[in-house]
């Protein structure tokens, strides 16, 4: 499953896997499945995950992963009982060909829907139906949102494992199942959205000093910033995009930033979307601004999601008698946002997704009702050098175009930035430990996809099923089991 993600994206190895973790419950009991189930997930985490370990070494890895690993476990015991009242009370047939597949692949969809809520705000960062941008399927992802694609995937691979199972003379007529689930995921093509019209875009990866322990002095990644932005001045643009953490002082306290801005984008002509840590009272924000030259037009959005032992220490009390060097490390905890996901440059809706909120799908949904025509993706991935963990993201980027029907300037601080296209593919890019700026004709569009008006009812509506088929088959498998006699 690791290698069906970026780095490497050999996405069928996703339904590989899938198969393999599946084939692996059947007939466990709940122990067995708990055991089989915390393994793949152990082996899967920690492989996929170790970028976590970069800058803040294996706790936060081990603590992450395992967790992960354990809540994966969990949500197997529900598949094997699945699995185990299926066979007992259903004959091999119909029943188990068609209602099996759609049982399992809901109970496994439910427990993405719930590792990626809790704890703390959740982790959706592993689920299935991101690991399909290089895929033939991908385009489902703009009908049924990321959650109906893993519920897909699930069920094609749970499908193919029950006609294997059942075997007979007549195994071609029981693939029908299976073709009719994969005639979904490779036909349907990706919803429509309407043009309307093109954005100038600039955008600059400037490759500062912007990691947790680069060597650095105050204003150091915004004259990285700048530096990279200076080739694109005078070109005509009407938005400049910098990534997040692209300033390193809080404009809306620090006169002097503040007077470095307004020079910015009166050379440029054009506003600036930045991204920095800003104050408000007591509270700090993860805070994206469109800075323009008169700040009654100045717009901004704070972070929905920040995240926990990066951006903030939930239970801190609890944690510091744990790890008190790491929580040390962490002085200021991030405030949520609560404004919504969008800057408006004149008529055009921008919508945003800093960091590690482009997985959430309700920050992403929110920006689509809100009337976000393209989106804008800011990141900082300076801790993370050298790993996987920037291309990861960046699967994910290119998934939410496809998803939403809608342009994607994904920019980050060291890289790898890209323009990603309505349907998902590249259009430019900045490699990684690269400083440069380009300017981009990025297409806008109207109209909202289906997964972004449906999304969270397909994610109830699966786990509704799942919870519906499991608690029937509970029934079934008590009521058969002998009464002791009196």
């Amino acid at each position: 499953m690791d290698l069906g993600s970026p780095s490497v994206g050999w996405w069928p190895l996703t339904l590989v896997s899938v198969t393999m973790a599946l084939i692996s419950l059947i007939g466990r009991s709940v122990g067995g499945a708990l055991l089989v189930g915390t393994v793949f997930g152990a082996l899967f985490f920690f492989a996929h995950l170790v970028w976590v370990g970069e800058f803040l070494g294996p706790v936060p890895w081990v603590a992450l992963a395992g967790l992960e690993a354990l809540l994966f476990g969990a949500g197997a015991i529900p598949i094997a009982l699945a699995y185990r009242w299926a066979a007992r009370h259903w004959p091999p047939g119909g029943v188990q060909l068609v209602v099996v597949p759609l049982i399992v692949a809901a109970l496994w969809s439910t427990r993405e829907v719930l590792m990626g809520a809790w704890p703390y705000s959740g982790f959706p960062w592993t689920r299935l139906g991101m690991t399909q941008v290089e895929g033939p399927f991908r385009e489902v992802a703009s009908w049924t949102g990321v959650t109906g694609l893993s519920f897909l995937i699930v069920a094609l691979c749970a499908a193919i494992v029950q006609v294997v199972r059942a075997g007979s003379p007549r195994f071609v007529r029981r693939l029908l199942p299976v073709g009719i689930v994969a005639l979904v995921l490779v036909a349907t093509p990706q919803f429509s959205t309407t043009a309307a019209g093109t954005l100038r875009v600039g955008w600059v990866q400037g490759n500062g000093p912007a990691g947790y322990f680069d060597q650095k002095a105050p204003g150091d990644v915004l004259a990285a910033q700048t530096e990279a932005t200076a080739p694109l001045l005078g070109e005509p643009m009407d938005l400049l995009v910098w990534p997040e953490g692209g300033v390193d002082s809080d404009p809306l306290n620090n006169v002097r930033t503040a007077a470095e801005l307004d020079r910015l984008v009166r050379a440029a002509g054009a506003p600036l979307l930045m991204n920095a840590a800003t104050a408000r009272g007591k509270d700090v924000f993860n805070t994206s601004l469109l800075w323009t030259a008169d700040p009654a037009d100045r717009q901004w959005h704070d972070k929905v999601n920040p995240v926990p032992f990066g951006e903030y220490v939930p239970d801190r009390w609890f944690f510091e008698r744990i790890v008190p060097g790491l929580v040390d490390l962490i002085q200021r905890d991030y405030t949520p946002g609560t404004n919504p996901p969008l800057v408006r440059i004149g008529q055009v809706g921008v919508g945003l997704g800093i960091c590690f909120d482009v997985i959430y799908d309700e920050v992403i949904r929110d920006g689509a009702q809100a009337g976000a025509q393209l989106y804008v993706f800011q990141t900082n991935n300076a801790d993370f050098r050298g790993s996987d963990e920037n291309l990861q993201q960046l699967a994910f980027a290119r998934m939410r175009a496809i998803e939403t029907g809608r342009a994607v300037v994904n920019v980050s601080t060291v890289g790898t930035s890209q323009v990603i296209a309505p349907d998902g593919a590249t259009i430019d890019t900045i490699d990684v430990d690269t400083a440069a700026g380009k300017i981009t004709t990025v297409s806008l569009r109207t109209g909202l996809t289906p997964a972004t008006i449906l999304g969270p009812w397909v994610a109830l509506l699966l786990t509704f099923g799942a919870g519906t088929g499991l608690t029937m088959l509970g029934i079934a498998h008590a009521r058969s089991r002998p009464r002791p006699s009196p």
